[in-house]
């Protein structure tokens, strides 16, 4: 299910999010912040506020369909990426937290798809002409997050409480970044530039590492794992309940 269009993007996360809703799947917490990003590229498109608005809805696209691809490769038992297959696989567990699942997603499509569709994008132009697109994209995602962490006591009512305590460890899942990931991919986009004729083997070690980052955002040490038990705990909602909260706090941002 390859798009074609920002527009036909969108079209295609409305289907993974009911999907994920039918079959109260969290994987559909990503696929609602993802469709909220791509309604916000489409937005400044069409209000001419890129470099670049042909460019980024290319790059908006290219993007996308990695996601995508990705996501029914999964479903049709097909092989994927490790940095995807990570955050899917963990769909089946029920001890993760929304946050956990968001970020595990975050993690494979900036740190390992963002440098692909970028290098894409340009084609045979400067990959640096692209940079300032690039960053407003990430922007957008980094915005819509902190709207989601902003709003996560509608879903678990001690969120708000507790985190705040999670930040004295020095854990993966407290410390991931996206400003650091977009600064990670923009020099994996450069290495893809500089060196074409290995693009392939400089991805599979790419994705090596981002898989082993996504199986750190779920395997926090001890301590912090009592916390994210306890906010798991008072998520009491359905799945398909905490898609839906999401869906109508990503629709007031």
């Amino acid at each position: 299910m390859e798009c074609k269009t920002i527009d036909e993007v969108i079209n295609t996360l409305n289907i993974i999010v009911e999907d994920c809703k039918t079959n109260n799947c969290p994987l559909g917490f990503f696929a609602v912040l993802y469709r909220k990003v791509t309604i916000k590229v489409k937005e400044g498109i069409n209000n001419n506020r890129f470099e670049d608005n042909l460019r980024m809805e290319k790059l908006d696209v290219f993007f996308a369909n990695r996601y995508i691809k990705a996501y029914f490769d999964y479903k049709n038992k097909k092989i994927i990426s490790k940095s995807w297959k990570v955050p899917f696989d963990a769909k089946s567990k029920d001890n993760y937290i929304v946050l956990q699942h968001l970020l595990m997603g975050i993690n494979a499509h900036i740190n390992l798809d963002l440098g692909i569709a970028t290098i894409n994008t340009i084609d045979i132009n400067p990959l640096d002409g692209i940079k300032n697109d690039f960053n407003h994209i990430n922007n957008l995602l980094s915005d819509m997050t902190d709207e989601v962490k902003k709003n996560m006591g509608s879903i678990s009512p001690v969120f708000g409480i507790l985190m705040p305590l999670a930040k004295q460890w020095d854990d993966k899942l407290i410390q991931f970044s996206i400003t650091t990931a977009r600064d990670g991919a923009w020099e994996f986009a450069k290495c893809l530039n500089d060196d074409k004729n290995n693009n392939e083997k400089i991805i599979v070690e790419r994705d090596q590492i981002i898989g082993k980052l996504g199986t750190n955002l779920i395997s926090p040490v001890r301590t912090l794992q009592w916390i994210l038990n306890t906010i798991r705990f008072f998520e009491s909602k359905s799945i398909s309940a905490k898609i839906e909260i999401l869906e109508n706090k990503m629709q007031a941002a």
